[in-house]
């Protein structure tokens, strides 16, 4: 059983690149699309017929008239190539993704430790009314209402004094005037 188109020049030992070419141009669509029916992975089947020719390359004495048709050589040696691929796989430990989310890069302790220490005096250049305030919403974390309560003044004084107090804050961190230029 032979094959058309490549098999008389093979006769002539055909060689190294010329035999690769011929084995494709002949056998390289049936080959892939076989490869890909088994592995469904159209990139895996492509190397899986680079092999194949790679291989029939190197067995090219295996490639004669009497020893059965080509075609069914190459496809024999792909389907080898993809069970070796799959015991190999079956073999190694399960892959597992790389973990995309990396821990947020945190700034220098130094920085903290200076930001800090600004904002403590900026705090301290305050009127304590104006501190209070600041410490029952942001460092307590309490709402308007409850600071109102907690200080025994009025929702819309909390109001007033936190915006007064943190106006005068950004002054002071910007270098400007003192917390006790603000009105209270």
């Amino acid at each position: 059983m032979t094959t058309p188109g490549w098999w008389p020049r093979r006769s002539r030992r055909v060689r190294g690149e010329d035999l690769v070419r011929s084995l494709y141009n002949e056998h390289g669509a049936s080959l892939l699309a076989y490869a890909t029916r088994l592995t469904n992975d159209r990139a895996a089947a492509e190397d899986i017929v680079q092999e194949t020719l790679l291989r029939a390359w190197k067995h090219s004495d295996a490639l004669t008239a009497e020893k059965g048709s080509v075609r069914g050589w190459l496809l024999t040696v792909a389907r080898n190539i993809v069970t070796d691929r799959a015991r190999a796989r079956a073999v190694r430990p399960p892959e597992v993704a790389e973990v995309t989310e990396s821990p947020s890069v945190e700034r220098d302790h130094a920085d903290q430790v200076v930001d800090s220490m600004a904002m403590l005096g900026a705090l301290d250049s305050l009127t304590p009314e104006h501190r209070e305030v600041l410490v029952e919403i942001y460092y307590k974390g309490r709402t308007v209402t409850e600071a109102a309560q907690a200080l025994g003044i009025a929702a819309g004084t909390v109001k007033s004094r936190s915006y007064y107090a943190l106006r005068a804050l950004r002054a002071v961190m910007s270098g400007g005037k003192t917390g006790t230029e603000v009105p209270r």
